[in-house]
């Protein structure tokens, strides 16, 4: 069977004017999960990401790690299926409706940084209304839509793979939620409680034979504690 390796890019900017461009951890990590990739002797017979600045930092990044090592490195392919989902027109778009119930929302929005829990609550109910399908929006990419424009990606990747192929995706939080609601059947809210688990730089796993693909591991980030530098352990 082949393998998918779909890697979360490493810890973005969160909470600064451009959040698609990797933190000094963020390029840590990056190094980390390639050097890891050598050690475990993984051969990549190709590396795929989305266009976002930060997927493609963490695979290349990722990538010098195993020519470092002495390791074919497979030059990086584009396809923006794998781009993440447009969080910012997620809030914009929802946020006025809750408003009325919650008239702090604007405040904490500003000052994310420094409230994190509060704007991981805020968001996490944007996500709620977003996935439900209930309060779409002709401006705003749906759920579904989304979903779809990531299995497009998924069968593209099939469709050129052969059997026994190793293939790295450096992708995002929501396109790997998206990608376990579709391999998987879980359902979307409970996809998404996965989705706030998921570490930068984490390695899940997917094996395939032809369309067929099953879920063998998710949300590995030993390479990481292996560190044992805990501020390497990040979720935004």
């Amino acid at each position: 069977m082949g393998k998918i390796y779909l890697i979360r890019h490493g810890q973005a900017s969160f909470g600064t004017d451009d959040y698609d461009v990797l933190s000094p951890i963020g390029i840590r990590q990056a190094e980390i999960v390639g050097a890891h990739l050598a050690a475990q002797g993984v051969s990549l017979d190709r590396c795929i990401s989305g266009n976002l600045r930060r997927q493609q930092h963490t695979a290349n990044s990722a990538m010098a790690e195993l020519s470092k090592a002495g390791d074919a490195a497979p030059h990086l392919q584009i396809d923006p299926a794998f781009n993440e989902f447009d969080a910012d027109a997620v809030i914009r778009a929802l946020l006025p409706d809750i408003l009325p119930e919650e008239p702090q929302a604007l405040e904490v929005l500003r000052n994310a940084k420094q409230q994190r829990s509060e704007f991981q609550r805020l968001f996490a109910k944007l996500i709620g209304r977003w996935i439900s399908g209930e309060y779409d929006k002709p401006e705003l990419q749906s759920w579904t839509g989304f979903v779809a424009q990531v299995e497009q990606g998924l069968n593209r990747l099939l469709d050129s793979a052969h059997d026994k192929e190793s293939i790295a995706v450096f992708t995002s939080g929501g396109t790997i939620t998206a990608l376990l609601h579709l391999i998987t059947g879980i359902r979307p809210d409970k996809a998404f409680e996965l989705n706030w688990q998921i570490v930068n730089s984490s390695l899940s796993c997917l094996r395939f034979r032809g369309k067929q693909v099953s879920l063998a591991s998710f949300n590995s980030n030993v390479h990481l504690m292996l560190e044992r530098t805990p501020e390497l352990i990040t979720y935004r």
